[in-house]
């Protein structure tokens, strides 16, 4: 009866890796297998292509936490149906052999027990350099800390070298405090505190708008949690994050070498608590989808235009159509794929806090009706 069972085991091993290694198309919140049989464990993450072959960054979540105790993972294709699993991007440090944790003492920023969500990577043409960014929370420290993170490879499937992480534009004000009307804004900043504001209050929120949260944080940096990175036609890279305790996105300017901010930035939404910003561009029309903050639970996606990454942003309707729409399809975004052929794909995380490992992925054509995206459920397709 035993060797019954074991040959039933390893036949079910071997019929699923042959299904594998031989997908044909997408079939969005199911199980997806790599070349070795598993479950792919990419969450929160993006693509980049380099080459004929698309590498597949994500955050590898464990059984039971969704708290980084591996790091980044990294799966290469090309054909985006079947992947190979690379392994470990950037891994998670340890802690010094015979030292103890204290919460006054977390070791590397990035040590195992960190909060590590929504890794991206891009290319630099200039450095020949594939350069992370990902959203950070210190070790014991829940999301209190609110910083990104920077690493580095020469390889796009890595080992990636951890540069640095922090807070977003110390001491930097947002663009649009500089035009004519920011001296009077900034003197009413200066008597604005966000303590002598009832949450969620008309005059909460326009103090919001004003920019009482980018006061606060004025001298420690902005804050910075779920992210995305974006290149531009003419190669400036910017860096996409909720900010200001996830009530308004931010989009930062990079330096020519991906690896820091200038300086530039602004606003996007003030109040509007969207997180999970996924950006592309389309006919010289910048599309940003993003999603409310419902914790691990999906909510209506949003969607907002501009025509200039600066702005101004206006805000569309849901683009979702089909089963569970006014969800998401149950999911969250965290990406859309452009391809060669003009086309793009949304990419969002269906997430199962109690088992985070099993989260799985919807990826979707996006479609254009009356020049706005649209994206439609579809329980199976091809590209």
């Amino acid at each position: 009866m035993k060797k019954l069972i074991s040959f039933i085991l390893f036949f079910a091993a071997c019929l699923m890796t042959a299904s594998a290694q031989h997908a044909s198309t997408i079939r969005s919140g199911e199980l997806w297998y790599d070349n070795e049989g598993h479950h792919i464990n990419a969450h929160g993450g993006g693509i980049l292509k380099y080459g004929d072959t698309y590498y597949w960054f994500g955050e590898h979540k464990a059984d039971h936490t969704s708290n980084a105790l591996v790091g980044v993972t990294c799966y290469a294709s090309k054909d985006l149906l079947n992947w190979r699993n690379c392994g470990v991007a950037l891994s998670v440090t340890d802690p010094p052999a015979g030292r103890e944790f204290r919460m006054d003492d977390p070791g590397s920023d990035i040590e195992r027990g960190c909060i590590l969500e929504r890794p991206k990577v891009i290319y630099n043409p200039v450095t020949k350099k594939f350069c992370m960014w990902f959203h950070l929370e210190l070790k014991g420290q829940g999301y209190n800390a609110a910083r990104y993170g920077v690493a580095v490879a020469d390889r796009p499937e890595g080992p990636y070298k951890f540069l640095y992480s922090q807070r977003a534009d110390a001491g930097m004000w947002p663009i649009e405090f500089d035009s004519s009307h920011a001296s009077n804004l900034l003197a009413e900043l200066d008597t604005m505190d966000v303590k002598h504001y009832k949450d969620w209050t008309p005059a909460w929120r326009e103090a919001v708008d004003k920019g009482v949260f980018v006061k606060r944080d004025f001298g420690e940096g902005q804050m910075s949690r779920d992210m995305t990175l974006f290149i531009d036609d003419d190669g400036k890279a910017y860096h996409i994050f909720s900010s200001e305790e996830n009530l308004t996105l931010h989009i930062a300017e990079l330096t020519g070498d991906y690896l820091h901010h200038t300086g530039r930035y602004t606003r996007v939404a003030p109040a509007g608590h969207n997180e999970a910003p996924a950006i592309f561009k389309h006919n010289g029309t910048y599309w940003m989808i993003t999603s409310g903050c419902t914790g691990w639970d999906p909510n209506e996606a949003r969607m907002f235009s501009a025509p200039s990454i600066w702005g101004p942003w206006i805000q569309h309707p849901n683009p979702c159509r089909g089963p569970k729409a006014e969800l998401t399809f149950g999911g969250q975004s965290t990406f859309v794929l452009p391809l060669d052929n003009g086309t793009y794909i949304f990419m969002a995380d269906i997430w199962r806090p109690r088992h985070p490992s099993d989260a799985r992925y919807i990826w979707l054509p996006i479609e254009f009706e009356d020049g706005k995206p649209i994206i439609r459920w579809r329980d199976e397709w091809s590209f």
